[in-house]
């Protein structure tokens, strides 16, 4: 009979453990949107060891710094949320780096992690792991049962990668290793480069640069019909921490809000934000993307986590933040 890691859930199935917070835990990535909401949620949660290095301190694409990094300050906890990321023009611009990029990074901090005795390990992925047109909403069992959309296939293959490499580790080793995936995330920190941006970000900018310049127009991909659901990272955050004490499993976890918004409501919920009051116009020759992407968070659900922050308050308050940085500037 033929060994299903999938349904191996015997394999390694420990406790829940209990998480010292004196403990140091590695948070890889925290410059950007997830990692800095993971580091102050761990701060508020009383989490005092934590430790950081920039990519001009570390680059995590370099195999022997990883393992230097490791050997010597021996982390016990690793959140990995490190990743090069991008939208649909960066993922069809870019598709070598991205792949390259973020295969690199997931195995030189897996393994040195496993390899350096870190007790428990989170990666971090992306929804965008599951098939175009997976049954909604998408459950985690989804994973591989259809081909992806390839407007950011390059990606989701590596995101893939590290969570099949997490249960690798778990099966052979026995070691703990977990994988989240976040739906389609915003708030402060975010990337707001007008082009590589993902949908959320880049409206604010566009309308934001429209208002300020006195623009009569914006003029925004697609045909605005594609439903996406949006999680604050501030959610994501607690959800990570969550998960980090209370979750120990083969299997990946979902985290979303659970609640979809078509692309057109959403680009105009950012213009009424922004106060943009000139017209929104669609260039219906540019693609949409995947038609609808809503995952199942029933599993996180259960384990007693749901998120608390609604789709307008989030907007607003990241844009407040994004004009308080770009006065900064």
């Amino acid at each position: 009979m033929l060994f299903d890691p999938l349904n191996a859930l015997t394999v390694f199935q420990s406790a829940a453990l209990k998480v010292d917070k004196s403990a140091k835990i590695f948070v890889a990535g925290h410059r950007g949107l997830v990692g800095s909401a993971v580091v102050r949620c761990l701060r508020s949660a009383g989490y005092t060891n934590i430790i950081l290095r920039s990519h001009s301190e570390l680059d995590l694409t370099i195999q022997s710094a990883v393992k230097t990094f490791f050997s010597i300050e021996k982390p016990q906890y690793v959140i990995l949320a490190a990743a090069k990321v991008g939208g649909i023009h960066a993922n069809a611009t870019y598709p070598a780096d991205f792949i390259t990029i973020n295969l690199q990074i997931q195995t030189n901090v897996i393994d040195s992690a496993y390899r350096y005795g870190v007790k428990k390990l989170m990666f971090l992925g992306s929804s965008c792991i599951y098939p175009k047109n997976a049954l909604q909403p998408i459950s985690e069992s989804a994973l591989l049962t259809g081909p992806l959309e390839h407007t950011n296939e390059w990606y989701a293959i590596a995101k893939i990668a590290g969570i099949k490499m997490c249960q690798a580790y778990r099966i052979q080793y026995k070691w703990d290793a977990i994988s989240a995936m976040p739906t389609n995330l915003y708030g402060p920190n975010d990337n707001f480069h007008p082009e590589n941006a993902h949908v959320l970000p880049a409206l604010m900018r566009r309308f934001h640069e429209a208002k300020v310049s006195g623009a009569k127009e914006v003029v925004v991909w697609g045909s605005g019909s594609p439903l996406r659901e949006f999680l604050h990272v501030d959610d994501l955050a607690d959800a990570v921490v969550f998960l980090l004490e209370n979750y120990s499993g083969l299997g990946h976890v979902n985290v979303g809000s659970g609640k979809e918004v078509s692309i057109k409501e959403l680009a105009e919920l950012v213009k009424e934000v922004v106060g943009f009051e000139g017209a929104l116009v669609w260039d219906g020759s540019k693609p949409d993307g995947t038609p609808r992407k809503l995952m199942d968070n029933s599993t996180l659900a259960k384990l007693g986590w749901e998120p608390k922050i609604s789709l307008r308050d989030g907007v607003v308050g990241t844009y407040e933040w994004y004009v308080k940085y770009t006065k900064q500037q």
